[in-house]
């Protein structure tokens, strides 16, 4: 099988979904029946094609990006129509079984551009889906609303990676989507070896600092209890408004860390915390269950079914007395911290991107190329 896949997004530049590509790639490549194309991005003019093993290549497309986590318009608008091109070339000298979009748009569009030659794979993961992203919401209504229900109806399988991301696309397109949640590499991410805690208790947060992230509610909890520092991993367009807000707490910005140091980040801390208001499917929490730490999260994106003995689940979302009460929890039993980190490990071990792999390529890839051909 032959699969071209199609990602704007590829380490060092974005979040999640960049990593969540390269651990896929990266078990893909154990499976010899199997041959990928990547067509990506590289923070830098030019193009360049990386063979990322004897079977699969990424063909990374320069953009010259002024932040490696931020797309501006015109960045976009470049790296699309660089890759619209692109695509048609490597379509015309290569047959493919099937095209894997991850994320609804761009890539998506690209599947549905050229759905008469190849049947296309949608990988819904967060800010695709119109609702998700609070700065999208005027695009939604101008355009991206419609052109989503055309690029899912047409698509031969949509897959989202949480059942909370599925139920809000069904807001847009009332469609089948298989669930099929992220994994995480318990290799690279170690456990944390517990000795007494003292105070105070050490909070890490390695989301990203963007609005949707919460970040300001956590910043008001923590003027409302003691007992806490705060470490936040991460880059944002929020991060100088709340340095602003966290001035007198003790708060550590770490900025940008590369994700091969996490792990060694991740083990600086107590408690893994996310305030997010809206999420897929966590890539942060999974690693931070992996390197051994109990979680606090609100429980959007699927986190909440992922909290079982192994942390506390924030009662109202963007709610600063509703993260003390969480807070106070492990103030109060502190016992619990090497307790609920040794479960996450455990729970973290059975969410591996193996696995993952194994459903893509019976339930999705196979299913996908005897799809019948899509309506014009």
């Amino acid at each position: 099988m032959r699969v071209l896949m199609i990602n704007y997004e590829y380490p060092p530049v974005g979040g999640g979904t960049a990593n969540a590509n390269y651990y896929f790639i990266r078990e893909l490549a154990k499976h010899p029946e199997v041959a990928a194309d990547l067509v990506t991005v590289q923070p830098q003019p030019g193009m360049r094609i990386e063979n990322f093993s004897d079977r699969i290549r990424l063909h990374r497309i320069g953009i010259r990006k002024k932040d490696l986590h931020h797309w501006s318009g015109p960045e976009m608008l470049s790296w699309c129509l660089r890759a619209h091109f692109y695509i048609k070339r490597l379509l015309r000298e290569n047959a493919y079984d099937i095209c894997h979009c991850w994320n609804g748009w761009p890539p998506g569009f690209f599947g549905y551009l050229h759905r008469k030659k190849i049947p296309y794979v949608v990988a819904l993961r967060g800010n695709d889906v119109p609702g998700y992203e609070i700065r999208f919401r005027l695009l939604e209504k101008i355009i991206l609303k419609d052109l989503s229900r055309a690029i899912w109806r047409h698509a031969a399988i949509v897959t989202a990676n949480s059942e909370e991301l599925s139920e809000l696309a069904q807001n847009t397109l009332r469609c089948r989507i298989a669930i099929i949640p992220n994994g995480v590499d318990t290799e690279e991410f170690k456990p944390k070896q517990y000795g007494g805690n003292r105070l105070p208790l050490t909070l890490i947060s390695s989301n990203r600092l963007g609005q949707r992230k919460g970040h300001i509610h956590l910043i008001h909890a923590l003027r409302k209890i003691k007992g806490y520092r705060l470490i936040l991993v991460g880059q944002g367009s929020e991060m100088e408004s709340l340095k602003r807000e966290s001035e007198g707490l003790d708060v550590e910005f770490r900025g940008y860390v590369e994700h091969a140091d996490l792990n060694r980040e991740l083990h600086r801390a107590d408690i893994f915390i996310s305030t997010s208001l809206v999420e897929g499917m966590s890539n942060a929490t999974l690693e931070a269950m992996a390197a051994g730490l109990p979680i606090i999260s609100t429980g959007v994106g699927g986190v909440g079914k992922m909290i079982d003995g192994n942390g506390v689940v924030i009662g109202k979302i963007a709610d600063a007395d509703s993260i003390v009460e969480a807070l106070d929890i492990y103030l109060k039993n502190p016992s619990l911290i090497p307790e609920h980190g040794r479960r996450s490990r455990r729970m973290a071990e059975g969410m591996n991107w193996q696995s993952v792999v194994e459903r893509y390529l019976q339930e999705v890839y196979a299913a996908g190329v005897k799809a019948p051909p899509s309506p014009s």
